[in-house]
């Protein structure tokens, strides 16, 4: 086994796995403050990617300029799908609350397939390679990587130092008793969705600097991001990101040894074991 092939392999993995972890944390923040499991994150993920690419292609504008105004479109449209299909059905049964997500998961993915087609599409963004021997990273994996940490460090910053953040939290803790207290709970459940969604729009642009994609891409992704979840433990942001790091040098290191086609059925493998040995998690789900 060349070392360096795998030095270069798992740092690939690493960076993967930071934006991994930041899809992941869209879908754990909000099954944290409403315990709801949002199955239109997969979707959600691939308008991230058509959003950023039409603001490149239609408007001229750079990608990485674009990740500002889909970071806006995706915390109004997760606000839009909060009120038209969680609100009414927040306080029902897990299933209710799944299937008026996975109905927005359908409806997103036939307007997209209406609209996009299922061509693939890809982004031309070139910015070079850092190179050290045989090793090298690509401008773009360590800018994404650099964006992922900054969202990451903001949302921490949000929730654990702003007035609106801890709102959210108490929320989440207990809605009754923070209601009492005054907080707007319809408000900060909203607003926790948005962010949420906000997250998935972002990994998705990211993304879609990286790989070409198609209205159907997010699907793959929205998987990835509940493996992560239970890898981390649901309800926990910072297991998330452990757990998207864990799954990506996961991916980078198994694809030396076996064909890739495989890799995804590792990963439920390890998905699986986890849920047996481990069900809170690595490190625990939500208190």
């Amino acid at each position: 086994m060349n070392i360096e092939a795998l030095i270069a392999s798992s740092i690939d993995g690493l960076m993967l796995g930071f934006i991994y972890g930041l899809a992941a944390m869209g879908l754990t923040l909000i099954f944290g403050v409403m315990k709801v499991i949002n199955l239109a994150h997969g979707p959600v993920i691939a308008l991230g990617m058509f959003t950023v690419y039409l603001l490149s292609h239609q408007w001229g504008l750079n990608p990485y300029l674009g990740l500002l105004l889909a970071l806006l479109v995706g915390l109004a449209l997760g606000v839009v799908i909060y009120f038209v299909a969680v609100h009414r059905v927040i306080n029902a049964p897990e299933l209710t609350t799944l299937l008026a997500t996975f109905s927005v998961n359908l409806m997103i993915i036939g307007l997209g397939t209406v609209v996009f087609t299922t061509t693939p599409r890809a982004l031309n963004v070139n910015l070079g390679a850092l190179r050290s021997g045989n090793i090298s990273v690509l401008g773009t994996r360590a800018v994404a990587v650099l964006i992922a940490i900054l969202v990451t460090a903001g949302l921490y910053y949000f929730l654990y130092r702003t007035r609106v953040g801890k709102s959210i939290r108490a929320v989440a803790n207990n809605r009754a008793a923070a209601e009492l207290m005054g907080i707007n709970t319809s408000a900060m459940l909203a607003l926790s969705f948005g962010i949420g969604t906000m997250l998935a729009v972002i990994s998705g642009s990211l993304l879609a600097t990286l790989f070409s994609f198609t209205i159907l891409s997010g699907g793959v992704y929205e998987l990835k991001s509940f493996v992560i979840v239970v890898l981390g433990g649901l309800g926990n942001p910072t297991g998330a990101l452990l757990g998207g790091i864990v799954l990506g040098l996961l991916e980078g290191v198994t694809t030396l040894y076996i064909p890739i086609g495989w890799v995804p059925v590792i990963e439920y493998i390890v998905f699986v074991l986890i849920i047996l040995v481990r069900p809170a998690g690595l490190l625990g789900g939500a208190k």
